[in-house]
């Protein structure tokens, strides 16, 4: 009885990461756009009427350098996150790594990420929601996780006491939303957006 109670536990908790995986239009493997960088995404951005969320973003946690542009895809798919320059040299620039599209509140969206590495691609996306701030010069986000700890007694003194098996939920620490800042465009005179400009 245990055991079977223990093998349903954890093939729920494999489980956890597929029922997260995206749906509705998100490519189950990333592309690679050849020839993109940071001076190319500049002039495709540059041609274009660019709408808040564009533009050259830089993300601090794992030191890349990403574009944002639109992109017609299936159903409300508005945008795709592109690699432009990072130290992981096994990621090639031009990779997309992630899409975005839009939800009924103007500054919340529905973000996906590609979680795994697949040879030269990326796999396997993984949605979370996505806050643009007022200036359109952060967008932050709260990754998926999730943490059970899963305790087994193989010794089961008293077992009418202790329990097999028990599921033990974390309790995570408050953590600042980690996310991307955004590098280009710049103010209308020249200033970068996070800059004070004085009259």
């Amino acid at each position: 009885m245990m055991s079977r109670l223990a093998a349903a536990i954890l093939l729920l908790l494999s489980l956890l990461p597929l029922a997260m995986e995206a749906g509705n239009g998100v490519p189950k493997k990333s592309v690679i756009l050849a020839g993109l960088d940071v001076d190319s995404m500049r002039v495709r951005l540059d041609e274009t009427d660019m709408q808040p969320l564009e533009g050259i973003w830089y993300y601090p946690n794992e030191e890349m350098t990403l574009g944002i542009e639109r992109y017609r895809g299936q159903h409300n798919i508005g945008y795709r996150i592109i690699l432009l320059d990072s130290h992981d040299i096994n990621v090639m620039p031009g990779t997309v790594i992630g899409y975005i599209a839009s939800s009924a509140v103007d500054n919340k969206y529905r973000l996906w990420l590609y979680s795994q590495r697949d040879r030269v691609t990326l796999k396997k996306p993984l949605e979370c929601v996505a806050t643009l701030n007022k200036t359109a010069t952060t967008l932050t986000f709260d990754p998926p996780h999730w943490k059970v700890k899963v305790r087994v007694n193989i010794a089961r003194f008293l077992p009418t006491l202790f329990n097999g098996v028990s599921i033990i939920p974390d309790k995570a620490g408050e953590k600042l939303p980690v996310g991307f800042r955004k590098i280009y465009p710049e103010g209308g005179d020249g200033t970068p957006f996070n800059r004070i400009r004085y009259l």
